[in-house]
């Protein structure tokens, strides 16, 4: 079987996994764990006692949702909240009933690339508040911005869930700088950060008992096989998690259990593994303050405020533009 040329790939879907396949050591793009299914196995994770991420980012919310309001309405003017990787809104939901309930005049913009996510996420707020303006986007975090760019209002930007953790050092930086091109000088970005701990906290977070975390992270392979017509057979990998805490990086793989060779009809491709090779698919970045202080700087930001949790597990920063 021929490998398929780039000149013939579809689309990015096709093209980054055909490079994250054939590339030594071989990696795939973690944004491709979200489908509908995708979508449903992390919000179990999210329910889970030991995914501590969600219930920390909870906590901050509720005990400081009338502070952040005030800062989003610092001038009583109508603003637009926009949310990058809005997913299901459960957590920005705290602050738009908040928000609704005091009168503020927002509207609000979930950017995500699930048109499945944005859906359920609409519908839900149309159920539960009514008042909430809604405009959903899908797309990438920048197509996002970019569709909306034009709008005059001052803009909270969210990024929540420590999504900014799911890139290297360098790559956040380059982020963030990327999102400071869109806003103002009165525009605010609030960021969620997890920060360093117990290195077993952060094990398990990643390493549930049940295997749902396990069947999130092989739900790359099942989107292969459905969409590419490949024939991972997901029961010959194995979902496997490490943390350095002195970097602060966990890091999620699937390894493959046994010598293999695997097809993907759809990119005229075959993938060769050896037994106990391994797909690196995610990348968890743990904080402490000196660093995040460091990539704002580097990024052109300035430090407005952080709230913190009640464990000191997990701090939600406010930025400005410099």
């Amino acid at each position: 079987m021929q490998e398929k040329t780039a000149l013939l790939f579809r689309t990015d879907f096709e093209k980054d996994i055909f490079n994250g396949l054939t590339d030594y050591p071989k990696h795939l793009p973690s944004k491709y764990f979200y489908d509908s299914n995708g979508d449903k196995l992390f919000q179990e994770i999210m329910a889970m006692p030991e995914y501590y991420l969600t219930g920390s980012e909870f906590n901050i919310l509720t005990n400081f949702k009338e502070q952040i309001a005030d800062l989003c309405y610092k001038e009583n003017k109508p603003f637009n909240l926009i949310e990058l990787g809005a997913g299901d809104g459960k957590k920005t939901k705290i602050l738009l009933e908040h928000l609704s309930n005091s009168n503020i005049p927002f509207k609000y913009h979930p950017i995500d690339i699930s048109q499945n996510a944005l859906d359920q996420l609409e519908l839900s707020l149309k159920m539960e508040m009514p008042k909430v303006s809604v405009q959903k986007v899908q797309g990438t975090y920048f197509e996002g911005l970019k569709k909306i760019d034009t709008i005059s209002n001052k803009k909270i930007i969210l990024f929540l869930g420590s999504n900014i953790g799911n890139m290297e050092h360098k790559n956040a930086i380059d982020f963030l700088s990327s999102i400071r091109q869109y806003m103002n000088a009165d525009d605010l970005l609030l960021v969620g950060f997890d920060l360093k701990k117990n290195p077993q906290t952060i094990l398990d977070a990643y390493n549930d008992p049940t295997g749902v975390t396990a069947a999130f992270n092989k739900n790359i392979l099942t989107r292969i096989n459905n969409t590419l017509h490949g024939n991972f057979n997901l029961d010959t990998f194995k979902h496997w998690e490490t943390y350095d805490p002195q970097t602060g990086t966990a890091k999620s793989y699937l390894v493959s259990t046994i010598e293999q060779v695997v097809t993907i009809e759809e990119l005229e491709l075959e993938i060769t593994f050896k037994a106990w090779e391994t797909i690196h698919t995610e990348i968890s970045q743990k904080y402490d303050k000196h660093t995040i202080h460091w990539i704002a700087d580097n990024a052109e930001l300035s430090v407005e405020t952080e709230f913190g949790d009640d464990k000191n597990y997990y701090k939600n920063y406010i930025f400005k533009k410099k």
